[in-house]
């Protein structure tokens, strides 16, 4: 790496947890370009939901925006899906019916009784300077709607689709940092007051006891000042450290790509 030079255009959330997560893995997929990882049947579901909602709080009515998620999911190749155990073609078909059907539960549950909200903007694409960064951040935002508290304001909603609830108070920091992304993008966007970033989670799977399928969990920024400081110096110091870094190593302990990390360096070795 040239001293000076930074070897990405911009962080996003998922780039920056990566890089301090696994280097190696960072390296081949945000410097590289290279995405080989086939995605795991939940998030194929969780981005065929995403479509139904885009479509949905864009005017589409519930039952066509439903099969629209469906014909994304329908369209994505099998060489992108990691389909475990499923190795055979028949196997693959099965499978894929399954993910359908988990698909049309979960947006089910959801368009149920969808919250309601103002609209301004959706699946919003932004980028925004960060000020001592040389680089901007990005991020993509659900949904950008006038605030319920403030209607000078804007909140923004994030949809995540589960199978069980997970750890997503505002004491999380990895749930923190995602915020601050759409937070300072939406701001750069709107140039309006970013009040709120409002999670819904829906369980992909049926609660027994009859509670709710749709969980929401909130950040009020005006409540949670001191973390504009540590995100601010998170940033800055691991743009600093992609300036200087000669060498990206693997993490083994990395539940999710630790393998795939250590293969990668096994590869670098044997062309040596």
């Amino acid at each position: 790496m040239t001293k000076g030079k930074y070897p990405i255009k911009y962080w996003s959330y998922s780039s920056l947890v990566t890089y301090l997560r696994n280097p190696l893995t960072w390296h081949k997929r945000y410097v590289e370009g290279v995405y080989d990882i086939p995605a795991t049947p939940a998030s194929i579901i969780g981005r065929s939901a995403h479509t139904a909602l885009q479509y949905f709080y864009g005017g589409t009515p519930k039952d066509a925006a439903i099969e629209l998620g469906a014909d994304y999911l329908r369209n994505v190749p099998d060489f992108e899906i990691n389909f475990g155990k499923a190795k055979s073609l028949r196997a693959k078909k099965v499978k894929r019916k399954e993910m359908e059907a988990e698909y049309r539960q979960a947006i089910g549950f959801y368009l149920d009784k969808p919250p309601k909200h103002k609209v301004l903007g959706i699946e919003v694409k932004a980028f925004a300077p960060i000020t001592g960064v040389p680089i901007p951040i990005k991020a993509i935002s659900d949904l950008v709607v006038v605030s319920t508290l403030d209607p000078r304001a804007v909140d923004i909603i994030d949809h995540k689709f589960v199978d069980s609830y997970g750890s997503v108070e505002t004491d999380n920091p990895l749930f923190m940092i995602q915020a601050l992304f759409n937070y300072f993008t939406v701001l750069y966007e709107f140039k309006k007051p970013v009040r709120r970033f409002v999670v819904y989670e829906c369980k992909k799977r049926r609660n027994k006891d009859g509670r709710p399928q749709l969980r929401k969990h909130v950040i009020d920024f005006a409540k949670h000042r001191k973390e504009f400081a540590l995100f601010h110096r998170l940033v800055v110091e691991a743009t600093e450290d992609i300036r200087t870094r000669k060498l990206f190593l693997p993490n083994p302990s990395d539940m999710f790509e630790g393998k795939d990390s250590l293969e990668i360096y096994r590869f670098d070795l044997n062309k040596k």
